[in-house]
């Protein structure tokens, strides 16, 4: 399924997501937005942070296999002054171009919304990431320009700065997209 047809579950990540997290994280081509590849050490540490109860980090999973297509996730940062949420996602070569990552942020989004507070979530995909940013554009984030962060720590990204009024996003999914627990 391809587009706005696009179902997908997400669960809470777990002990036996981090093979997944290491296709994602260590591969210079999945990297290529983020700053390059993570080291190892990094990654263990993401993996024991996903893994905790109440994360907010979620395994994307193909509705059609059953198998890991992803990740998906949100946190609080300060962001100008005020808190917000972040948001992520990085899909697997084999799963991409079928609007899972897309269909797994809603989701996540959905998640966002319903905590209340913060009201904006901001996501801060790459100036060049053409996919990722068209997500941003498709799930209804307001462009606020083009900002220098880094990522990783050390590490100058120029990103573009997507936001999005929680308390005013249509946060409805579609009956086919569904969070797992």
């Amino acid at each position: 399924m391809t587009g706005d047809h696009a179902s997908v579950r997400i669960e809470p990540w777990s002990d036996g997501d981090r093979p997944l997290l290491e296709r994602l994280l260590a591969d210079p081509a999945m990297m290529v937005h983020l700053g390059g590849p993570e080291s190892r050490e990094r990654i263990a540490k993401r993996q024991a942070e996903y893994r905790q109860p109440g994360s907010r980090q979620y395994r994307i999973v193909d509705p059609d296999t059953g198998e890991s297509a992803g990740w998906v996730g949100y946190w609080r940062r300060e962001w100008q002054g005020r808190e917000v949420f972040e948001i992520g996602w990085s899909v697997v070569p084999e799963f991409q171009g079928r609007g899972l990552a897309r269909a797994a942020a809603a989701l996540v989004i959905a998640l966002a919304g319903a905590e209340g507070e913060p009201r904006y979530m901001h996501a801060y995909p790459s100036v060049d990431n053409g996919p990722s940013n068209a997500i941003c554009r498709r799930l209804g984030f307001q462009l606020g320009g083009a900002v220098d962060l880094e990522y990783p720590p050390g590490t100058p990204m120029r990103c573009n700065d997507w936001r999005l009024d929680l308390a005013a996003a249509d946060l409805r999914t579609e009956n086919k997209t569904r969070l797992s627990s």
